[in-house]
């Protein structure tokens, strides 16, 4: 997965970055599903050993524009994995008590806890895009936020927490395509924002946030990965492939038990 790991950088050029690539799986839709099949079921034994030896954490963030597939990706590669051991966060817009908090209170509440896997549909970095893009925030206070974001993460990779950073990189038009089939499928229309549609209309302000969100905040212990996702096909694969890299590296494994298992009489 190096291939889309952007490392650290000065500068980002999100368009220097394929949003159709289908390198890891030539062969097409169809040979993708048996590849996830398998990746999924290594996913799930290296999930139950990560729960049960209670010593690593993996976070993981989806980020993207608008439709990029944060719900789908969810769905399809961790659906599936021992729901003793994920949970998933989902950051709207903050509630009263959440605003009487500095922005990153709600978020460290939701960091998983030894032996858990947590995913975060959007994040914080909520607070240096919309927040920028929409003028929430003067910039004084929003370009402060980057080197918060840093030394946050920078103290939960302290802390043991393994950070899988992930941008699903969409096209405009392949948006406008998932827009419309949400507003014609009777069954998507609630899905579908009024906001939506005024976000795509700030589409190059949001891609001049992210690039610079993503450039600032890639580092050495938290990189970004930059996810082709237009085909959402591939875009699982891609994900699952990273995930599953990601908790082998960790090297899991079922505790021994301390005590005489030969002794038990049953």
């Amino acid at each position: 997965m190096d291939r889309y790991c952007l490392g650290q950088v000065k500068k980002l050029r999100l368009e220097d970055w394929p949003t159709d690539d289908k390198s890891l799986c030539p062969d097409g839709k169809e040979a993708s599903l048996e590849l996830l099949a398998k990746i999924k079921a290594e996913l799930y034994d290296l999930q139950v050993r990560l729960h049960a030896e209670k010593k690593h954490r993996l976070l993981v963030i989806l980020q993207g524009m608008d439709t990029a597939g944060k719900d789908g990706t969810i769905r399809h590669v961790f659906g599936g994995l021992d729901p003793q051991g994920v949970h998933v966060a989902t950051f709207g817009k903050p509630t009263a008590l959440e605003l009487s908090h500095d922005y990153l209170w709600r978020i460290h509440q939701e960091v998983p806890a030894r032996g858990e896997i947590a995913i975060f549909n959007r994040s914080h970095y909520e607070d240096v895009l919309a927040v920028r893009v929409r003028h929430l925030k003067p910039p004084q206070v929003w370009k402060k936020r980057f080197d918060h974001i840093n030394d946050f993460e920078r103290m939960l990779t302290d802390e043991g927490v393994s950070i899988v950073k992930i941008f699903l990189h969409i096209s405009l038009d392949e948006q406008r395509e998932r827009l419309l089939k949400r507003k014609n499928d009777p069954r998507k229309q609630w899905k579908l924002m009024p906001e939506d549609v005024k976000d795509r209309d700030l589409w190059p302000h949001y891609v001049e946030a992210y690039e610079e969100a993503i450039a600032r905040t890639s580092t050495a212990h938290a990189p970004w990965h930059i996810i082709p996702a237009n085909r959402k096909w591939y875009r699982n694969v891609a994900v699952a492939d990273l995930i599953r890299d990601t908790l082998a590296k960790l090297k899991p494994t079922f505790p021994k038990p301390d005590f005489d298992v030969a002794a038990i009489d049953i």
